[in-house]
């Protein structure tokens, strides 16, 4: 009778074991899904921010600008939710951030859009470490993705805002 007991009470013990690791890893399958699902096309379309897009004139300043072409086209996808440019390997974001420096067109080199370069470079080196540590709430990976954008957006109304005030110049000397 003992015996009988003890090996029912060592079935139980295995079969509620056996039961609480398979939920501790939906648990974690979950959880990891979740993750991935804070960054989503819904979740950016409602961020509220103010979205600048280049003039004409700021779009023929920086046609030849390559770098500047390839990160508004990665702003683009990362505004879709895509976001594999941002946290891929950092030595090869930090080599783009670097060529995206070089490649100011000189007639752009002012202190007011030098500092909106730094602006992005920072952020969307923040943005890279929030999205590749575990740790970070998905709250702060969502603000992290906004403050990419605004900065990028903040960097084209200054190109704006510099070419307008060029053209501004020029028409006040011809009086």
């Amino acid at each position: 009778m003992k015996a009988e007991l003890i090996l029912l009470y060592i079935f139980c013990l295995l079969s509620f074991g056996c039961g609480n690791d398979k939920t501790v890893g939906d648990a974690t399958d979950t959880e990891t899904t979740s993750q991935k699902r804070a960054i989503t096309t819904h979740a950016i379309e409602n961020l509220k921010y103010t979205d600048y897009v280049l003039s004409n004139t700021g779009e023929e300043a920086v046609a030849s600008w390559d770098n500047y072409q390839e990160l508004a086209i990665q702003i683009g996808y990362l505004k879709k939710a895509d976001i594999s440019f941002f946290n891929g390997d950092k030595e090869l974001l930090k080599k783009f951030v670097a060529e995206f420096k070089i490649g100011l067109p000189e007639d752009l080199n002012t202190n007011p859009i030098l500092s909106r370069m730094a602006m992005v470079e920072t952020s969307i080196l923040k943005l890279h470490d929030d999205l590749t540590l575990d740790n970070i709430p998905d709250e702060n990976k969502l603000q992290s993705v906004k403050e990419v954008i605004v900065a990028f957006s903040n960097f084209n109304y200054q190109i704006n805002k510099k070419l307008e005030r060029d053209k501004f110049d020029k028409i006040s000397s011809e009086y």
